[in-house]
């Protein structure tokens, strides 16, 4: 079984990272330092991104190997995932809730109910797989931040240099087996999540605050949401003080 690169850096309680697509562990910028003045980070690199880019995976195997790369640092620790990461999260949170203290889900979904728009998603996914391999990562990467999901996002927060070390390949991987449109819809799980769970999202990003609600609403009084005012998708990346001054609040007060 293929192994997940961990970047380890600061000190005191565990807090695992999980990117976003086309990022890596090296692409959380002032949050990463921010972060870890205050905590032991264990960023991973996801199944085709960053030193993981030959791991082709899709969420369920995906978060058991995340699970695994964890397990051999430390027992349990406090995780929190931004968008695709957010997913892979969710799943080592629902497989393995042993190793999951607390969970911060960042600009995330339960997936996608509709068969038929999941269908839509799942060709769309494959498209943009077969753009990968085509433009390359660099110009790929750059069409990718150039969508309206991103529009909020300066480009100086985009932690460019985070996201050009992988593959096209590991890139068109991640959206054949971890793209939205494959992932089986978890709402139905959500209520036996036993952990505290802190959603948050961005105030601009209209779809995924909806989403958020979604999410606080299915897992139940241990949840709670925080939005980020004039943030859009990558919230944590356009306001990182804020977003870092939210999510350690909650881990040391109403999260605990």
């Amino acid at each position: 079984m293929p192994s997940l690169h961990v970047d380890a850096r600061g000190v005191g309680e565990p807090l695992v990272l999980v990117h976003g697509f086309t990022q890596s562990a090296q692409a959380w910028g002032p949050v990463g330092e921010l972060l870890g003045a205050r905590f032991r980070l264990l960023a991973l690199d996801a199944p085709g991104h960053g030193r993981a880019a030959s791991v082709s995976a899709d969420l369920p195997s995906g978060a058991d190997l995340m699970a695994e790369a964890i397990r051999a640092r430390v027992s349990c620790a406090d995780w929190l995932g931004y968008s695709m990461g957010g997913r892979f999260a969710l799943h080592v949170a629902l497989r393995h809730p042993d190793v999951v203290s607390r969970l911060v889900l960042v600009s995330a979904t339960a997936g996608i109910d509709d068969p038929v728009e999941r269908a839509e998603r799942r060709r769309a996914d494959e498209r943009l797989a077969e753009q990968a391999l085509d433009a390359g990562v660099e110009r790929f990467v750059r069409d990718w931040l150039g969508q309206p999901l991103f529009a909020s996002l300066p480009p100086a927060a985009a932690s460019m240099e985070g996201r050009l070390g992988g593959t096209a390949s590991g890139l068109a991987s991640s959206l054949r087996l971890a793209g939205t449109g494959t992932q089986q819809p978890l709402w139905s799980l959500l209520p036996g999540l036993s952990m505290p769970v802190l959603v948050v999202a961005g105030s601009l990003d209209t779809k995924y605050t909806a989403l958020a609600s979604r999410l606080v609403d299915g897992i139940g009084a241990n949840a709670a949401l925080h939005l980020l005012h004039g943030a859009g998708h990558a919230c944590h990346l356009e306001k990182p003080a804020e977003f870092v001054e939210a999510v350690t609040a909650w881990l040391a007060g109403p999260g605990d």
